[in-house]
């Protein structure tokens, strides 16, 4: 791993490590391994201990979990520039989910011990960490709330409207294109819901103004649209 600029330039990409030092950051690139997986390849299972965490450069890896009556559930798409089996490392417990390689990938393993001893040697480094923890139970509260209390057209509004923060910020243009590496049946698994409702929930967002399907698989978003159609009361 670089160590330069443009190794600090890719670290700070991740929310976690985006106030660590330059100290901290070398420090975190010398502990750091690189790694590739092949499309269909389990990286790890429920249970497995959860030794280090993988910081994603690119690729696609599913986060899921099995049902006890055999049905997949998907938690979470990875995509390249974002963390995963972060928790089981902070936390020191087993994994609580699969991860499984979508498309080819590769990233940087990052081993929980060298991680902790960093982690507990810089007072910048532990803030950040605890920030990061923060964040990300906000984030599951937002999940959970948008589960129990809105409809799956809202809930298709949240997810484009997320994603779309993922690319420009909190502030959002006005419309934007957007290009999903994702099918309808990947977005049917992230919202919990069967292809064809969310197919239908898909057509009434285009039909109330909130994205725009173009032929060369561009989505056309208005922002304001969605945010009304996300929750009609704000």
């Amino acid at each position: 791993m670089n160590t330069g600029q443009t190794g600090k330039r890719f670290w700070r990409s991740f929310s976690i490590f985006e106030d660590f030092d330059d100290q901290a950051l070398t420090a975190l690139s010398e502990i750091s391994v690189h790694r590739t997986w092949h499309a269909g390849e389990v990286i790890f299972q429920r249970g497995d201990d959860g030794d280090y965490m993988i910081a994603l450069a690119s690729g696609r890896i599913k986060l899921s979990l099995i049902t006890p009556n055999g049905r997949e559930l998907v938690l979470r798409q990875v995509e390249g520039g974002e963390l995963f089996g972060d928790l089981a490392v902070l936390d020191r417990q087993t994994r609580s989910a699969d991860a499984a390689v979508v498309t080819e990938a590769e990233g940087y393993a990052i081993s929980r011990r060298p991680f902790m001893e960093l982690v507990e040697h810089s007072s910048n480094a532990t803030g950040a960490v605890f920030r990061y923890l923060c964040q990300r139970l906000r984030d599951t509260t937002e999940q959970l709330e948008s589960i129990a209390l809105y409809d799956l057209t809202a809930r298709a509004a949240r997810f484009f409207l997320a994603t779309l923060r993922q690319i420009h910020g909190n502030d959002l243009p006005e419309r934007a294109n957007l290009q999903l590496p994702l099918s309808q049946s990947d977005i049917a698994e992230i919202l919990g819901a069967s292809r064809p409702k969310v197919n239908r929930a898909i057509v009434s967002l285009e039909e109330n103004g909130g994205i725009r399907r173009c032929e060369d698989g561009i989505i056309e978003c208005n922002s304001g649209r969605l945010r009304w159609i996300a929750d009609p009361t704000e």
